[in-house]
């Protein structure tokens, strides 16, 4: 009985001392049962240059006629002794158990198994796995469970997380916040911007929170997949489009306050160089460059006047009016912020734009938090300097401060901007040590950002010495060239935005590249070409609309409708649908944040009249 419970699983048992190396086969991948009926017919009928010999428990088995033959007595012990081995025989790599250093019986079985189907597996060439041991055949006690240590994929502490949100929305709106307020009124400006901030928090956590709906072997997600999920290609092309059209203003905005800064900086070397002495309307340094109407026209015409300006300053540096020398210096005629500047910052970063790795200009991040910290020490000392000089209920006094003002989309609109992070937030919370504190370090992060942004502009604007209407775009305007702690600023800024545009337009240049071309650098001409494109556009508005107020309230509109307000709202609607928890009350909700997103843009229009700068 013993024996013919062992028979169906030691019928063929593999006699390893007659096998000869470079036999050919002829078994095929049907499984272990073809494999066993072929070996049985080649026993009962063997034939010259057959497989090696197999010996049978049981069974009378003939010789190979190359080999002779054998007596029964003779057959009867050699199959004894084969069956005798192969209870005790073991694969090469096998690790004895608890229950062969027992004998058990079945540990034995399990090694005859194992045994047979690496034979089997020894019969094919190594590039062909069709008689490779199927995984379920192999015992579970040949294998050994080891206590690996779990490894922590997420290293990044909170204090990191929140530095980094906080770092990467400290940009060049920072220097448009008290000019956004005083386009709002000083009450609706703090209240618009507190309510702003905790919308784009809001829908930003939401944009965190999407990619754990959506499931994924592995691969890392971007909000642009999580758009492709929920509404399809197209959802995953618009998220791609408004991205690039974020950084394409990012680009535009950085272009043209690097030719601001390089302007100034010249100049302040200059002046000193030659000895000119230059002097404000207050305090010497202080000034109001709206009050001059030929140099910030009213903004629709602005556009054409300034082009026949430019024109005719060209004019004038290769002719000379009627013969006679033009008042102007020679460095007056070449420096000149909205022509000649442009074009010489073409020649110095365009040759840092074609590496294909931005690794270097990585290292100099630590600048951008430099240059925040030293604008933030910048603006309390010219407070503390300046005092407090606000007025609300006297209107014929030049501090006259109104609570409200129409032009308040001027301010939403920047905020849209500089409360943007949408796009590069799930690679800054990625490597969260703790990821279910995401939502807390977020909420602290933008917290953090709406007092840094309250802090600058709303101190600047109470303490400005002026006219409110007075205030630039880009607060460094108030100051003149020869300004010391204006010009140290500027250096700083011009510095820091110099390792950072490249950055920028290496991630616009892999996004686009990656989306048309399906490579991140697909040729050294395709690379040139777009950078060229790029510049020239750059270039265009920082001679023709060299206002970043109106560039960065635009942008961020035109942006934020589509990855702010409407792309995180729909897709969290999706998911509540898929999950039947969509109700009325978020339907409303979320369409509401849609709705002013919308009004958002628009308002941009409706006070083309109304705002400057």
């Amino acid at each position: 009985m013993e024996d013919d419970e062992r028979k169906p699983l030691l019928s063929v048992q593999v006699d390893y001392e007659d096998v000869e190396p470079g036999t050919p086969s002829s078994l095929t991948s049907a499984g272990y049962s073809r494999g066993r009926r072929a070996s049985d017919n080649r026993l009962r009928s063997p034939s010259k240059g057959s497989l090696p010999r197999l010996s049978s428990v049981g069974s009378n088995l003939g010789r190979s006629p190359s080999h002779g033959s054998f007596s029964d007595t003779e057959r009867l012990s050699r199959a004894s002794n084969t069956d005798e081995r192969s209870k005790t025989r073991k694969p090469f790599h096998y690790s004895p158990s608890m229950s062969s250093l027992s004998g058990a019986a079945g540990d034995h079985q399990a090694s005859a198994t194992y045994n047979r189907h690496r034979y089997y597996s020894k019969l094919s060439p190594p590039e062909d796995d069709r008689l490779r041991i199927p995984d379920h055949i192999i015992p579970p006690t040949f294998f050994l469970l080891l206590p690996i240590r779990q490894t922590e994929y997420g290293k990044q502490s909170s204090l990191i997380t929140i530095f980094s949100v906080w770092n990467t929305m400290m940009g060049t709106s920072l220097l448009s916040m008290p000019w956004a307020i005083s386009q709002a009124g000083f009450v609706l400006g703090i209240v618009t911007l507190i309510l702003m901030a905790g919308l784009t928090l809001y829908t930003c956590y939401r944009v965190v929170k999407s990619v754990d709906n959506v499931e994924h072997r592995g691969e890392v997600l971007e909000f642009s997949d999580v758009c492709k999920h929920y509404l399809g290609k197209w959802g995953e092309y618009c998220s791609v489009f408004f991205s690039l059209s974020a950084l394409l203003g990012a680009l535009i905005v950085y272009w043209v306050l690097l030719s601001n800064f390089l302007f100034h900086s010249v100049k302040f070397i200059h002046d000193e160089v030659t000895h000119v002495n230059m002097s404000g309307t207050v305090n010497e340094s202080v000034l109001c460059p709206s009050q001059h109407p030929t140099s910030h026209p009213h903004q629709t015409q602005y556009l054409t006047q300034s082009l026949a300006n430019t024109a005719n300053t060209f004019l004038e540096t290769v002719y000379k009016n009627n013969g006679t020398e033009s008042t102007e210096s020679i460095f007056d005629k070449v420096w000149q912020q909205t022509l000649s500047v442009p074009l010489f910052l073409v020649v110095i970063l365009g040759p840092l734009l074609n590496f294909k790795s931005p690794t270097f200009f990585t290292k100099f991040n630590a600048l951008g938090t430099l240059c925040v910290t030293f604008i933030l020490a910048f603006v309390t000392i010219k407070a503390v300097q300046w005092g407090i000089n606000i007025e609300f209920s006297d209107i014929s006094s030049q501090f006259y401060v109104p609570k409200a003002s129409v032009c308040f989309p001027a301010l939403t609109g920047t905020l849209a901007l500089a409360l943007f992070i949408h796009n590069c937030i799930l690679s800054i919370v990625r490597n969260q040590r703790n990821p279910e504190k995401n939502g807390r370090d977020l909420s602290i992060a933008y917290i953090l950002v709406a007092m840094t942004y309250t802090w600058v502009g709303v101190l600047f604007y109470i303490s400005f010495p002026m006219k409110k209407s007075c205030i630039e775009s880009n607060l460094l305007d108030n100051f003149a060239s020869n300004d010391v702690l204006a010009f140290i600023a500027r250096i700083c800024l011009f510095l820091q935005m110099m390792t950072v545009f490249p950055l920028l337009i290496y991630i616009f240049r892999l996004q686009f590249m990656h989306t048309l071309f399906g490579a991140v650098y697909p040729g050294f001409c395709h690379v040139f070409i777009l950078n060229m494109c790029v510049l020239s556009l750059c270039v265009i508005f920082a001679i023709f609309l060299p206002h970043i107020g109106t560039i960065i309230r635009f942008s961020g509109a035109f942006c934020g409708l589509a990855y702010v307000f409407a792309l995180p709202c729909l897709v969290h609607m999706l998911y509540l649908r898929q999950m039947n928890r969509l109700t009325w009350p978020i339907i409303l909700t979320h369409s509401f944040i849609i709705v002013l997103g919308f009004a958002n843009f628009v308002g941009q229009f409706a006070i083309l009249n109304e705002g400057k700068k």
